[in-house]
């Protein structure tokens, strides 16, 4: 082989893979620093390795790995295994979840609190359970008020707790569990309003 082989000059066979020629190169580099003629030669002598290793391999007579040769296969593998991404969702499904709060422990323990309090209070005096009921509406206007401190939309949302939480308060009492009328109906509304002051944004 001549000194004029680029192989030669960058100091590796031409079987070396392509990590140990630029290996090679970075080292002579490193080596020639401020020699502008000896950086030019090694230079010229790494394009000459790439055209020959571009030849070669349209020739086929170079075996490209895997790795390289399909690399863009391997790209869309790792971004399908990083891809956390749940199931597209519909519209009305997305517009549904904007409503929903993700709360702090707090925000869910403290309401579950004050209407596990009246709920008992509303069985413990279950032919009276109307003012456990009266504070019950009253904390979640408390409670919704304070997420957002729009009075209107917390007077809404109570209402639809009540009313939502009756029907369920009439499962409750169509279950057969013992419970008295007033209790029933009082544990379904306690039930939909802390639902609602927790979990709704």
């Amino acid at each position: 082989m001549s000194e004029t082989n680029p192989y030669t000059q960058l100091g590796v066979s031409e079987e070396a893979s392509f990590e140990e020629i630029q290996a090679a190169r970075a080292q002579l580099l490193s080596q020639c620093q401020g020699d502008e003629r000896r950086t030019q030669v090694v230079e010229m002598a790494y394009d000459a390795i790439l055209m020959d290793r571009l030849r070669q391999r349209q020739e086929g007579r170079l075996k490209v790995p895997e790795r390289i040769r399909y690399a863009e296969r391997n790209l869309v593998a790792t971004a399908e295994k990083n891809d956390t991404r749940t199931v597209t969702l519909p519209a009305w499904v997305e517009n549904l979840r904007s409503f929903i709060d993700t709360p702090s422990l707090q925000d869910v323990a403290l309401p579950a609190v004050v209407y596990g309090a009246l709920g008992y209070w509303a069985w413990a005096a279950s032919t009276g359970a109307a003012l456990p009921v009266a504070l019950g509406i009253g904390s979640s206007l408390f409670f919704l008020n304070r997420k957002e401190n729009r009075f209107g939309r917390a007077m809404l949302l109570t209402v639809l707790g009540l009313l939502l939480g009756a029907v369920v308060g009439n499962v409750l009492l169509s279950l057969s569990l013992g419970l008295p009328p007033n209790t029933a109906v009082s544990w379904g509304i306690f039930l939909i309003l802390w639902l609602i002051s927790s979990f709704l944004r």
